[in-house]
């Protein structure tokens, strides 16, 4: 028999608190994806509380660099960071905090680069945006993957957290007022160079204020993950100043489009950005019966346009994509104006074009619609993730 009496380990597991939870489920959490889109003050929150949870995959996406005035605020960057893409730095932070979580860095315009497969491949979908054209597509994208997804927005002080889940709740459309759609038409109207100048505006912020508002949104996540109530279709106003917080409940709003049932979606694991256009359309007509159009994921630029000219130039691609020379006639040097798409008929020329000849991003879902039937693809060929994981994974009840 030993001499050494016999140890009784006393060392909790990783997760060992939150498993004390009577309801807690981590395997929930570990086999969850999230995607969080924006990487700013907020968004680090939010980073930071997934790999602390140990949830298991999560993506990132921002177009941005870090800054030096990004690090009194941003709890994820370092100064050796500064000129690195903000989804990059962030995920390499996150490793270090959490290795078990999976990170994906996305380093691109949500508006251009991200491909709706990303959003039906979520459970759930995080936003850390600070402008209302970037929340009308995300809220736009996961209506139609049927995807529930958590708004934050933060200035000073203040902020608020709201939930939404098309089309069982409000979205983030029936909470918009007159005045908003107003400055969304004004910016829309602004010469292309005006909205960029306005979209390097930053937002005052303090890192308080943001991890308050971080932690909501990602204890929103926890609630979800668990089929718990969770903040959907209401909101939580944040008053750091005078803690005067409130809650609000929002309505559908009886002119949202984004409130019938979502349409089809099939995975078509062959099609990528190489596939002709011309092929999709036919698989949508032997599947529809024929084909009215074939509806995009975005707006994207046919051309430019020199009214006092009447130059065109061909782009085929996202608005903010276009070259700062793409802006000026050739011809003329007057500004130009974009000519959009959203939408190509059935026998539109068009079709001749591959899926990223047309501008359009990779693992996007394009949809197919015949009077009133409508089927989505998923151009799946070109996703980061094998093939057996590629399936998105049940969607959680709201």
């Amino acid at each position: 028999m030993s001499d050494s009496p016999d140890v009784l380990s006393l060392r909790e597991g990783r997760f060992a608190r939150f498993e004390a939870v009577s309801w807690w489920r981590q395997e929930r959490l570990r086999s969850a994806r999230v995607l969080v889109i924006g990487a700013g003050a907020l968004g680090n929150e939010v980073l930071k509380n997934l790999a602390l949870l140990g949830v298991g995959q999560v993506a990132v996406a921002d177009q941005d660099h870090v800054e030096l005035s990004n690090l009194s605020r941003s709890v994820l960057y370092r100064e050796t960071d500064e000129g690195k893409p903000k989804a990059e730095c962030a995920a390499r932070a996150m490793e270090s905090i959490h290795a078990g979580t999976q990170i994906t860095p996305l380093v691109g315009n949500v508006l251009a680069d991200l491909g709706l497969g990303w959003f039906r491949w979520a459970d759930v979908v995080v936003g850390a945006l600070d402008n209302r054209e970037a929340r009308v597509f995300v809220n736009s994208a996961c209506a139609r993957t049927g995807r529930p997804w958590v708004d934050g927005g933060i200035e000073v002080l203040q902020g608020i957290v709201r939930g939404f889940f098309p089309p069982q709740t409000a979205c983030y459309e029936c909470t918009m007022s007159q005045v908003d759609w107003d400055l969304i038409q004004k910016r829309r109207s602004c010469t292309m160079l005006a909205r960029r100048a306005l979209a390097e505006r930053g937002t005052p912020t303090t890192p308080t204020t943001a991890s308050v508002i971080g932690g909501m949104q990602a204890q929103e996540v926890i609630k979800l993950l668990h089929g718990m109530e969770a903040l959907t279709g209401r909101g939580f106003f944040f008053d750091g100043a005078y803690h005067q917080s409130y809650a609000m409940n929002y309505p559908v709003h009886p002119d949202c489009p984004w409130h019938e049932p979502a349409a089809e979606i099939m995975t078509m694991e062959a099609w990528g950005g190489s596939t002709p256009l011309r092929e999709i359309a036919a698989e949508a007509e032997r599947r529809l019966g024929g084909l009215d159009a074939l509806d995009l994921s975005r707006e994207l630029v046919e051309a430019m346009e020199c009214a006092p000219c009447g130059t065109q130039t061909a782009v085929w691609r996202a608005a903010e994509h276009v070259s700062e020379e793409q802006l000026v006639c050739p011809a003329c040097g007057g500004a130009c104006a974009p000519r959009l798409v959203h939408s190509l008929p059935g026998g539109s020329p068009l079709l001749e074009r591959t899926v990223s000849g047309l501008g359009l991003p990779v693992w996007d879902i394009l949809y197919a619609r015949h009077g009133e039937q409508v089927l989505g693809f998923e151009l799946a060929a070109d996703s980061p993730f094998a093939t057996n994981s590629l399936s998105p994974s049940s969607p959680v009840n709201p």
